[in-house]
């Protein structure tokens, strides 16, 4: 009976895995982050950038508390955009900006990060993300290629952890390929491939719009899933015969969709090559983390001789959970272009 409850608990977990943990509320690939720029200029004045996400025209409920002593210099000019909401605003601060401290009002509410940027009159900069579970900022002095490198591998991993449409395509090939060997070079393909991608967009050398590429993606995710029926069916399928190529097709799409997250965030001018490599790492990092997951799920379930019947019905309907929302999430943004 222990055994049996066991195996049920597994069975549940792996049943859930696609209908919970990306659920169509789970914000996809809208746990964007909001982005805060503060410019030092001459005289001691300040430029700012304030931007903050807008999702289905609710923007994130989060305000933005400079330190007591700002002084605020003409009016702020605020900026409409259909994915986020842009505040400039120009200030002073008499005792300077270094080691004075900004909140973030609302932001342990809410799973979004803040990146925030300072950059100061000589040339030197700080970087520094602010996560919901320290929602405020005590400005730092200009810090070195390390921290840089830090603040933007953090958020690689948070991106891909929180964007669920990657993570289900990466779930899907792992339904697919049966061999450990050849399912390391289907995730080395993948790999491989939105990293070049990623870089050529970021540069600037390749750019797609976002909301297309986005619904492509939740496409080939539902291609994937309906490959997945095919091979359990005893069908001929491409996918099954060469996995790491249709992974390294699917992945240079997928790579457009980690430059759009990156390209709000930003990169930091005179650290972009850095942050671009700590970004990718943390996206790795991230990926690994969640196939090492699946994988022990997966094993804990075989060792618990499930019968035979129980699994099959487990698979079926963790696939057809896979391409259904995948499919939600393509008639949605497929909406978007209309």
């Amino acid at each position: 009976m222990n055994a049996l409850h066991s195996a049920t608990r597994v069975l549940f977990l792996l049943l859930l895995l696609p209908c919970v943990l990306f659920s169509p509320h789970g914000y996809a690939h809208d746990s964007r982050p909001a982005y805060l720029q503060i410019t030092e200029l001459p005289g001691g004045e300040y430029a700012m950038l304030w931007r903050t996400p807008v999702k289905s025209g609710r923007r994130l409920p989060v305000a933005l508390g400079l330190p007591e002593t700002t002084i605020t210099v003409g009016e702020p000019v605020v900026q409409r955009l259909h994915d986020s909401l842009l505040e400039h605003r120009r200030f002073r601060l008499p005792e300077g900006i270094a080691g004075q401290r900004i909140d973030f009002t609302g932001l342990q509410a809410t799973i979004t990060d803040v990146l925030v940027r300072i950059e100061y009159a000589d040339g030197r900069r700080a970087t520094q993300l602010v996560q919901p579970s320290q929602a405020w900022l005590d400005v730092p002095e200009p810090q070195s290629g390390l921290t840089v490198a830090t603040s933007y591998l953090r958020h690689g991993v948070d991106h891909i952890l929180f964007g669920f449409d990657h993570l289900l395509f990466v779930l899907a090939l792992l339904l697919i390929v049966r061999n450990l060997r050849v399912l390391l070079w289907t995730v080395t393909a993948f790999t491989l491939a939105h990293s070049i991608t990623l870089a050529l967009s970021t540069l600037g050398v390749v750019r797609l719009p976002s909301t297309p590429v986005e619904a492509v993606i939740a496409l080939s995710i539902v291609l994937l899933a309906s490959e997945i029926l095919r091979v359990r069916r005893g069908h001929e399928s491409a996918t099954a015969r060469w996995p790491w190529l249709v992974a390294f097709a699917f992945g240079l799409l997928h790579g457009f969709g980690f430059a759009g997250a990156l390209s709000e965030l930003g990169l930091p001018e005179g650290d972009i090559p850095l942050a671009l490599l700590a970004f990718n790492l943390g996206v790795e990092l991230g990926q690994l983390l969640f196939i090492t997951a699946v994988l022990t799920v997966i094993a804990l379930a075989r060792r618990m001789n499930i019968p035979t019947l129980t699994q099959r019905y487990a698979m079926i309907a963790t696939t057809y959970g896979i391409g259904c929302l995948a499919m939600f999430w393509f008639c949605e943004r497929a909406a978007q272009l209309i």
